[in-house]
């Protein structure tokens, strides 16, 4: 942009031009994108900040090229099978999400000081400081971050930084924020981190940023933890689990796939052995099986990617899948707090109510079916997958197995004779009835812990 625009565009935005705003400010920008350009700046008093300004038409001219990806998107998702395997409508979604994100400077100055909240009492991380009085959604002002780009290895060995802690403080500070925060820097390129002479780092650039649910935190640790373990068989729950699509699996066969992967890389060293290839690989085993990743994971998988990239700049034998298990250790050993256990309780007591309600009518029904005395059974599991599914979010794996050892109980009465399939009958509810009140329990001790 012209220093015209810029000026046009401060003068429109904070009523008064960039010269009686600011002490100085140099009209040659620091750096230019599509969406703006920064420019150098002093404020009166001395204070050397840095002055975001959006391009005029920025949100019209994105806005459009977003709906023309989108479009692509569904038509390639129609017209090509293997599309669907990658979820590329909900790629481009996520992707215009953040995009759209990025426009708004009033979004990224919040998303600082929320960064600055998380790292607060830390001497690891430096986070700028919002000036809101020069701040809207198209000019943000920011104080201004000096160092070394940590990517910069001669200027860092000249400084005599040691490369090698600088690489654990770099990868555990974004660790922090995805396992600890659930809140993370998703563009933490070396263009991004500027090491300041103590070794601490200071993060700019706050437009692009990614968060996990907590469930999706959950079963991702679940999953390296058993990668770091060599659990095969738990690593496969923990995939399927994160999965959000589950339309045909051959778990036996996703199962030996991991099992490979496991033994595949520990027969690595160090250097070949990377977080990158490790994911990398296991989405090409998702893919082959037919399995999708939440939306959110995509931007989680790109920044531990530039982490390992950056932190193997920085040390060759950088292991960050080692740096990662204290990470998901803690994480893990959160998630049974009594806090965190009580607010999964109070979330699930509304599933519990529905599998309440739902319950005493699927046993009618298969009880009228029994009645009937016939010998030919057909079962649609889809009028059953509401009430599985309920039970399955609840977390108990108990109330699941009940439900299906009550069928198979009562199934295998219809091939037996008159007088011993009443016995069974009779048998089989009062297993329902066992499992109501085993749920009642359950709701009642759920809402007193709620209290």
């Amino acid at each position: 942009m012209r220093w015209e625009e810029i000026g046009a565009v401060i003068q429109e935005e904070l009523g008064a031009p960039a010269e009686e705003l600011f002490e100085t400010f140099d009209t040659e920008p620091l750096a230019a994108a599509s969406i703006g350009q920064a420019h150098a700046a002093t404020l009166h008093g001395g204070t050397q900040v840095v002055v975001k300004v959006r391009r005029p038409g920025a949100v019209a001219q994105i806005a459009e090229d977003l709906e023309i990806l989108q479009n692509l998107a569904h038509r390639l998702d129609r017209r090509w099978e293997g599309a669907q395997q990658y979820n590329i409508p909900g790629l481009v979604e996520e992707f215009s999400r953040t995009l759209r994100a990025e426009l708004d400077y009033l979004q990224e100055g919040r998303n600082a000081e929320r960064f600055a909240a998380n790292f607060e009492g830390s001497s690891d991380v430096q986070i700028p400081r919002i000036f809101w009085e020069t701040t809207t959604s198209r000019v943000l002002t920011l104080e201004r971050m000096r160092g070394i780009r940590i990517d910069d290895v001669e200027a860092l060995d000249a400084d005599h930084i040691d490369r090698h802690q600088l690489a654990r403080r770099g990868s555990d500070n974004i660790l922090r924020m995805v396992f600890e925060h659930q809140f993370f820097h998703a563009d933490p390129h070396p263009g991004n981190m500027f090491v300041q002479p103590d070794g601490s780092i200071a993060l700019i650039d706050f437009g692009m940023v990614g968060s996990l649910g907590a469930r999706v935190a959950d079963q991702l640790a679940r999953v390296l933890r058993s990668f770091a373990e060599g659990d095969s068989d738990e690593m496969t729950d923990a995939v399927i689990d994160l999965s959000v699509t589950k339309s045909f699996l051959d778990r036996q066969g996703l199962r030996d796939s991991l099992a490979l992967l496991i033994a595949g890389f520990r027969g690595h060293t160090l250097a070949e052995a990377n977080l990158t290839h490790f994911l990398t690989r296991l989405l090409g085993l998702l893919r082959e099986h037919h399995l999708q990743l939440p939306q959110e994971t995509a931007l989680l998988f790109k920044v531990l990617m530039i982490a390992q990239g950056v932190a193997t700049r920085l040390d060759p034998q950088f292991d960050m899948i080692q740096a990662i298990n204290p990470f998901v250790e803690r994480f893990a050993r959160r998630q049974f707090s009594l806090s965190v256990l009580g607010r999964r309780l109070a979330e699930s007591s509304s599933d519990v109510g529905a599998v309440l309600l739902e319950l005493p009518a699927t046993l009618r029904n298969l009880r009228r079916v029994l009645d009937a005395g016939g010998f030919e059974v057909h079962l649609r599991a889809r009028e059953l997958e509401p009430l599985v599914r309920r039970s399955e979010r609840i977390g108990n794996r108990l109330v699941a197995g009940l439900i299906a050892a009550a069928l198979i109980n009562g199934i295998s009465g219809l091939a037996s004779g008159p007088a011993e399939w009443r016995q069974r009958r009779a048998a089989m509810i009062g297993t329902g009835a066992g499992l109501l009140s085993a749920l009642a329990g359950y709701l009642l001790w759920t809402a007193r812990r709620g209290r």
